[in-house]
């Protein structure tokens, strides 16, 4: 891979981390109300595929989508207020967490139902395929989203009419405290995209060159007309389902273990190999820790939502902007 890319998701993967690491520091200061489900272990998949889009191509993400929406653009200061259910948040504070949205950026927004990205992503790449328009979508899904009924349907119709969607499954091997061998029929769920014609990959979810390697000749592929793709990246969140999950379900030898195959630690081994120098890197990790120290400040000063306004946006009325 390029290095001035690698050197760009290396940079993404530091915001999403220490953005993922200042989140939980809020949550534990009482200052973040609410749980959050946090990324970290799992910030190349994110930062590589949204390196490979355009600002005007769709993703659709998750309850675990901080990194999604931060990858594909997010003003760090914004997401952090959401987080926090600040007015200057994307949704006004009113969404949270799980609910982050910037259509300026292509972000059609986190879900909080499992697997309920899937379809909007399809539907979006059905209105790009009808209005003539180059635009692909990504839906990033979990591995409990596979058994879902829409992940089939949405899989089957996204065939039928050969539409530029790519399926990218973060399989980090548990939904909640399920591992998935005791829920999923499948070794590799990617192989599930054989029953709807859809060509597959199986890939090292922590290597952003691994990942590039099948992620842009799949979006090429899609803008091309040749329809979607299905990419499993294998990966392994470090922190629990949520932020107060005691984790009972798996063993710290385990965490461990994963621990070692840590993809910003993986990037900045193969930028050394590469060439580039241990102060440019550390440079890049501080200026993403200063952006989110920046967006701390942000939140913490911004005004808490006005009851008056509580039913803004919660009804259209004739004339109002659908966006």
């Amino acid at each position: 891979m390029d290095t001035q890319k690698l050197l760009d998701i290396y940079f993404t993967m530091n915001k999403i981390r220490k953005f993922e690491e200042k989140a939980l520091h809020l949550f534990e200061s009482n200052k973040l109300r609410g749980s959050v489900h946090l990324c970290i272990g799992e910030e190349a998949i994110p930062a590589t595929v949204c390196s490979c889009l355009n600002e005007d191509d769709y993703i659709t993400s998750t309850h675990r989508g901080h990194g999604h929406c931060i990858a594909k653009g997010a003003d760090v200061r914004y997401a952090l207020a959401e987080l926090m259910g600040r007015a200057t948040g994307y949704c006004k504070g009113r969404g949270g967490s799980m609910h982050i949205a910037d259509f300026s950026k292509g972000n059609l927004g986190a879900n909080a139902i499992v697997g309920g990205g899937i379809p909007i992503a399809v539907g979006a790449a059905l209105a790009s395929k009808m209005q003539k328009k180059s635009n692909v979508a990504v839906s990033f899904f979990g591995d409990s989203a596979s058994n879902e009924g829409i992940f089939h349907e949405s899989l089957n119709l996204a065939s039928v009419w050969k539409l530029p969607v790519i399926f990218v499954c973060e399989n980090n091997l548990y939904g909640i405290s399920v591992p998935t061998w005791q829920s999923t029929s499948v070794k590799d769920i990617a192989v599930r995209g054989v029953g709807y014609d859809i060509p597959y990959a199986v890939v090292d979810g922590n290597k952003p060159d691994e990942i590039e390697k099948v992620i842009r000749p799949a979006i090429e592929r899609a803008r091309a007309g040749e329809g979607p793709f299905l990419i499993e990246c294998k990966t392994y969140r470090w922190m629990g389902h949520w932020t107060g999950d005691p984790t009972p379900y798996r063993t710290k030898e385990e965490v461990e273990e994963w621990k070692k195959k840590c993809p910003i630690a993986y990037t900045e081994k193969v930028l050394l190999e590469q060439g580039v120098a241990p102060e440019e890197l550390e440079a890049l990790a501080e200026k993403a820790q200063k952006l989110i120290d920046e967006a701390e400040t942000f939140a913490l000063n911004s005004e808490e939502p006005d009851p008056a306004h509580v039913l803004d946006d919660v009804f259209y009325n004739e004339g109002d902007s659908l966006l």
